[in-house]
């Protein structure tokens, strides 16, 4: 079981993303809508892993993966977008996430980025 934190500014999404989770034995921790947010309750709670929205207003996920790993350089991150290009996937992993998984999410492969994480 992993202690997580969502990050993405749809409640939708995120409302999707702790069914799956909760129903796979998970604890979703901490939710966030951006990304200062996101920072503030990586801080707060210290989750095993964190999904992140790469948009989302204010600080971008992108940005945020780079604040976490700059001061929690072992943080796990899984970036979740519905933009699938090159360049940003690279960039998301260059910034320190471990993964990449698009929109519309797949439940295998989001379970699956989790336990490799982990």
């Amino acid at each position: 079981m992993a202690r997580i934190l969502i990050a993405d500014d749809s409640l939708v999404v995120r409302d999707y993303m702790k069914i799956i989770l909760e129903r796979a034995g998970h604890q979703v921790i901490a939710e966030a809508t951006n990304g200062l947010d996101a920072y503030q309750k990586y801080t707060a709670h210290l989750p095993d892993v964190v999904t992140m929205d790469i948009n989302m207003p204010g600080m971008n996920g992108i940005e945020t993966v780079k604040k976490i790993i700059g001061t929690f350089p072992d943080a796990n991150i899984i970036m979740v977008s519905t933009n699938g290009l090159k360049p940003l996937v690279f960039e998301a992993i260059n910034a320190g996430a471990r993964h990449y998984i698009l929109k519309p999410i797949d439940e295998e492969r989001l379970l699956a980025a989790i336990t490799n994480s982990l």
